[in-house]
């Protein structure tokens, strides 16, 4: 399976692509998690992408692009993905396309989670306070979903346009929203 997920900051992306991608035996290929890392080993990619992720806005396309090209190339890419946080942009979707294209394959689908955009701002609030995350402060939090709207929202219309988009609710408690975002797959891949 090579997938795609999609959904605001805080929508249980990141939890429920490790779920899914597991049960699918593929991995989970989290932008964020790789800037995080990056910026904690202090690496030079992470020197860069720091002081862009403190003020919430999103890391340029040449960057993005290029970490992940490479990681899809790696071995476990190899039998299938899960992305979370990319593509973010249609110029992104146009560099997926192009990846995927010179490997021989395509997506099989796009999950968005749609949830309460009040809630969102909840839940990232709660999780700064959990995590001591500098990057989920509420002025930060409000301006990443802002940011969403305008640049990652029309990713909706084209993956739907191309009849690869799954919505499901991304409300409720972890394990239903698993069961649901699986159903989807298995509704797409039937």
């Amino acid at each position: 399976m090579r997938l795609v997920i999609l959904g605001p900051p805080g929508a249980g992306k990141g939890t429920q692509a490790k779920k899914v991608a597991a049960h699918f035996g593929i991995p989970a290929i989290s932008t964020g998690d790789i800037f995080r890392q990056n910026v904690a080993d202090k690496t030079p990619l992470g020197v860069q992408v720091e002081e862009i992720m403190k003020s919430g806005k999103y890391v340029p396309d040449e960057v993005t692009n290029e970490m992940v090209r490479n990681r899809l190339l790696e071995d476990d890419a190899a039998v299938g993905f899960l992305l979370d946080g990319y593509p973010r942009t249609a110029a992104q979707v146009d560099e997926l396309d192009s990846m995927l294209a010179a490997a021989g394959t395509r997506l099989d689908t796009v999950l968005e989670l749609t949830v309460d955009m009040d809630e969102v701002v909840t839940r990232l609030l709660k999780r700064a306070e959990i995590e001591g995350r500098p990057d989920d402060t509420e002025d930060v939090i409000r301006h990443r979903l802002e940011v969403y709207t305008e640049q990652t929202a029309p990713l909706v219309h084209i993956y739907s346009d191309r009849d690869l988009l799954q919505r499901v609710d991304g409300m409720g408690e972890i394990s239903d929203v698993t069961g649901r975002l699986l159903a989807a797959c298995d509704d797409f891949a039937a």
